[in-house]
């Protein structure tokens, strides 16, 4: 069974500072990418991981080798909910051998993190920046603790709200279930807000 725990983060403007740059190099990692799922039609994560992760770290040496990972996985997860996604208007069903749109990510894009990036302490959470580790004070219910404990973490998300705040999502499954792909979570193919897909000419 799913469980999604949201925690908005009471941030100072120092930390929103830091949380939008990393934000926005989050996103010109994935926008570097993005060019290579279009010419090689392909997003398997371990694939991409191969081809491209050398090129990224060399190209972006300010992002955390790890980060470069998650940015690895944010290309694929979202390039399989644009080209697999069977409501998709951008889906492999439709496009057929016509080359594939591009990708671009927004730089309010969501940001992907993982228990090397992240950690959660009794009553402190502590996660990855451009210009170090950026701790905050963390009250979590027992139940959500427990999770911690006893669930398998699947994603932990970094997002900005409309009204500005940023939030952390944490998607825990029991152990031995699958995580849902990307394109069974999204309603009816919808491509994210932050993604602009610039069809082939």
């Amino acid at each position: 069974m799913k469980t999604l725990v949201r925690i908005p983060l009471n941030t100072s403007p120092e930390q929103m500072v830091k949380l939008l740059e990393l934000q926005a190099a989050f996103a010109q990692v994935c926008n570097a990418l993005a060019p290579l799922v279009q010419k090689t039609r392909c997003w398997n994560r371990v694939a991409l991981h191969h081809m491209s992760y050398k090129t990224l770290r060399d190209q972006f040496p300010a992002m955390g080798s790890q980060m470069v990972c998650n940015a690895i996985y944010s290309v694929s997860r979202t390039s399989r909910l644009v080209f697999q996604h069977p409501q998709s208007p951008f889906s492999l069903a439709r496009l057929g051998d016509k080359p594939l749109p591009l990708l671009q990510f927004a730089a309010s894009c969501p940001v992907y993190f993982d228990r090397h990036t992240l950690s959660v302490k009794p009553g402190q959470l502590s996660l990855y920046t451009l210009d170090g580790r950026m701790r905050f004070e963390l009250a979590l219910a027992p139940e959500v603790e427990e999770g911690f404990r006893q669930k398998k973490l699947r994603e932990i998300v970094l997002s900005r709200r409309l009204d500005g705040v940023f939030e952390l999502a944490f998607m825990f499954s029991d152990e031995g279930d699958e995580l849902a792909e990307p394109q069974a979570e999204a309603g009816a193919g919808e491509i994210p807000e932050y993604v602009m897909v610039e069809e082939a000419v």
